[in-house]
């Protein structure tokens, strides 16, 4: 048994008789199993082009899809080239659309801003699933 200061600042500090060993060892259990059960989150990516066709709009819509349900952030990312970023509408019409077809999965993190030569979405899921 080993004589542990509990609340040192208190007046008088209190003292308790404990198995120190045995207190140190059931907080590293209850701090490893509360690390266990938190879900960590992470930010997946998805690059569009202002001229992404149909057929390729959808093969990265189902992307970001996978990515919402497994519960991680989606980062919608449109990059522009050349002369490309003149016609910012293009970019925003793509990511109009792809918060328009996860509405029912998604909510808008991020609302769309420009970042250099960019456009940038951010999505998160609307309720929090487990990973399988």
């Amino acid at each position: 048994m080993d004589l542990v200061e509990v609340a040192p600042n208190s007046n008088p500090p209190v003292c308790r008789l404990m198995d120190y060993g045995k207190f140190k060892y059931k907080q590293s259990k209850k701090a490893h199993e509360a690390k266990k059960n938190q879900k960590v989150v992470h930010l997946k990516e998805v690059k569009f082009r202002p001229g992404t066709d149909l057929h390729d709009y959808d093969f990265k819509l189902k992307h970001v899809v996978r990515f919402l349900e497994a519960g991680d952030k989606a980062k919608v990312h449109i990059f522009f080239k050349g002369r490309e970023i003149v016609h910012r509408e293009g970019g925003m019409k793509i990511l109009d659309r792809v918060a328009k077809d996860t509405e029912e999965i998604a909510v808008i993190e991020q609302p769309p801003k420009q970042e250099g030569r960019a456009l940038i979405m951010i999505l998160a899921p609307k309720n929090s699933r487990k990973k399988a």
